[in-house]
């Protein structure tokens, strides 16, 4: 048992709030146990000039954390202009444009925001998890104004970390388990349960193949429950299993 009364193979407490933020076209706060993370997609009516012309859109993203969302206050993002800051944006958006044809955005481009309000582990999860609902929604509300044909979502995505403790998984981390655990690994997935993205790293000593196995093992078990999540919120409109 954890210190926070979770077996080593169960994910936190996951809630899920649709429209968060009344004027973005899709929004959603996801909360990973203490961790909030609020998620807005916003709509640009132009691409990157790199694909006027093409006939796709795109999805990009940022990622920042309010000063607070912290023990101890740490300066705004922007001051700061941090190299993790940026890392985490790119996962974000490479993670989102999976989730969508962009020949469907009609060379439109959508802006996932995801502002951590309260960090304890696994913002970036969270970000991911939560961008691609508040992405979904963007999209629906976009194909009920016309400004789209269709709603181009080919997959879910969501994502979750996974730490490894005296050769023991442990699924979803917290800061405080994050921040003692010899390995960390963040697994990106679509329902398919294809990797979009594996991020990991030995602080303390190696790891072996069967110790990678029974990582990915136990973060399919994890994503799968997180499609399960969102698939309350969007499922009206792009069920799970379509």
């Amino acid at each position: 048992m954890r210190a926070d009364n979770r077996q080593y193979n169960e994910i936190r407490n996951i809630i899920i709030t649709p429209h968060a933020s009344e004027y973005a076209e899709g929004s959603a706060l996801i909360e990973f146990g203490k961790t909030k993370v609020l998620c807005t997609a916003s709509l640009d009516e132009q691409a990157p000039k790199w694909l006027q012309g093409t006939g796709k859109g795109w999805v990009t993203a940022e990622y920042g954390m309010l000063p607070r969302s912290t023990h101890s206050r740490i300066k705004r993002e922007k001051s700061l202009n941090s190299g993790r800051t940026q890392e985490i944006a790119r996962l974000i958006g490479r993670s989102l444009r999976a989730a969508v044809d962009l020949k469907g955005l009609n060379e439109k481009q959508i802006v996932v925001d995801c502002d951590v309000l309260l960090a304890d582990g696994g913002t970036r999860t969270a970000a991911v998890t939560g961008g691609f609902v508040a992405l979904a929604l963007a999209l629906k509300k976009l194909h009920q104004f016309n400004e789209i044909k269709t709603i181009p979502l080919i997959n879910y995505v969501s994502a979750i970390s996974v730490g490894l403790k005296d050769g023991i998984p442990h699924l979803d981390l917290n800061y405080d388990e994050d921040s003692s655990i010899g390995t960390d690994m963040n697994f990106v997935m679509t329902n398919k349960f294809e990797f979009i993205e594996v991020q990991g790293t030995a602080e303390h000593s190696p790891f072996n193949q069967k110790d990678l196995l029974s990582m990915i093992e136990l973060a399919t078990k994890g994503c799968k429950e997180l499609f399960a999540y969102q698939e309350k919120v969007i499922g009206n409109f792009y069920p799970l299993n379509k």
